[in-house]
């Protein structure tokens, strides 16, 4: 989910057009009025070269050629009161004011041309980020999850940051991940990863099983002659993860971690770190580092909100070059419910950054445990 100013807060453009339309006119008839009034030796003509020139900047080619002929006609009418159309200098400024009209009404052509194209590439994103990145329920078990996704440029919907979460017989599975690079490879690879979580979650028993199956996927794609990069080399594509199990009936959950930045988990107004004491290699790296998968266990009790978040939020630089301070944003939160937690985190980054402009990427999930999974079917009956 992409950074947009708040509704309401930008005026309407067909409004804008107006007002602009209105003052590029009241251009054309005050060059007029006082070119016609002015001295002989004064000549204001040139200055209406300036009225189709910005119109072609805020408006279609339609309306740009239709400024551009009133602009030769008062230029005309000019002429003909104080000389003559023949007249020499108000021919060749007839005859510049034409063609500066025919030039800016084909920019503007091109303009709105490309102005069609990025509207459909918004549209395709649009639509690959719904198919890619499924919005998260809101409650699975006895988990309330909430989550958000800022793009690093304003008019991207995705980009490498991932994450899911599937439900099994016992409990919920959550990945969530980072994609080294950016663009559609780095899309294409995100899917890749999130097509093979959500097949597998419930298929695979152990959570290191699962997290070696995501690797084989991976690996097995970077093997792919298709998956070369430019001149047949191969690329360097990796993947960072952050997996979960978390079980509904035991208060813990089970961390693999590949090369992620680790968990925070919220408790009492205290952030703890979920660091693992053998922390796996990136998906897809580990044919160079040898490793074997070991899920660690760490305590996840009622009351509990724990976030996973990508290193494009801890990454973030204010004006004086200093990262988002995550873990005291998130003791801050204490008491807060997943969805109004990330409401007041993704504003605080925001505000953290310069302009509001992240240099990454960045993707948040919040998890609170509401309630053991008895109590949950208790009240259900």
């Amino acid at each position: 989910m992409g950074h947009r100013p708040p509704r309401g807060s930008q005026p309407r453009p067909w409004k804008t057009g107006h007002t602009l339309l209105a003052v590029v006119l009241a251009l054309i008839a005050t060059v007029t009025v006082v070119d016609v009034l002015a001295p002989p030796e004064v000549h204001l003509g040139p200055f209406l070269a300036a009225a189709p020139a910005v119109t072609a900047s805020f408006a279609g080619p339609r309306i740009t050629a239709c400024v551009g002929a009133v602009a030769v006609l008062a230029q005309a009418v000019v002429a003909i009161v104080r000389t003559s159309l023949i007249d020499l200098n108000h021919s060749f400024q007839l005859i510049a004011l034409i063609l500066i009209s025919v030039f800016v009404t084909f920019f503007a052509h091109l303009r709105e041309r490309h102005e069609k194209e990025l509207l459909q590439l918004r549209s395709v994103a649009e639509a690959a980020q719904k198919v890619v990145l499924r919005p998260l329920p809101h409650r699975v078990g006895p988990l309330r999850i909430a989550s958000v996704y800022l793009a690093a440029e304003a008019e991207a919907q995705i980009g490498g940051d991932l994450y899911a979460a599937a439900r099994t017989a016992h409990g919920t599975r959550l990945l969530i991940g980072d994609v080294r690079g950016k663009g559609l490879e780095a899309v294409g690879d995100a899917a890749l990863l999130l097509g093979a979580f959500r097949g597998a979650a419930h298929r695979q028993a152990g959570l290191p099983a699962l997290v070696a199956y995501l690797e084989g996927t991976v690996s097995s794609d970077l093997d792919d002659p298709g998956a070369a990069g430019p001149g047949g080399t191969p690329t360097e594509a990796f993947i960072t993860a952050a997996v979960l199990d978390v079980p509904d009936d035991v208060p813990a959950l089970d961390l693999v971690n590949c090369g992620h930045p680790p968990p925070l988990l919220l408790r009492d107004g205290e952030v703890l770190t979920l660091e693992v004491r053998r922390q796996a290699p990136p998906l897809g790296l580990t044919e160079f580092v040898g490793s074997a998968f070991t899920a660690e266990t760490f305590t996840f009790e009622p009351g509990d909100t724990l976030l996973l978040y990508t290193d494009g939020v801890i990454e973030a630089r204010d004006q004086a070059g200093d990262f988002f301070p995550l873990a005291d944003r998130l003791a801050d939160c204490a008491g807060r419910a997943p969805q109004a937690l990330l409401s007041r985190l993704r504003q605080d980054l925001l505000d953290h950054v310069v302009a509001g402009s992240l240099g990454d990427d960045a993707a948040m999930v919040a998890v609170s445990r509401s309630a053991p999974a008895q109590e949950i079917r208790t009240q259900d009956h």
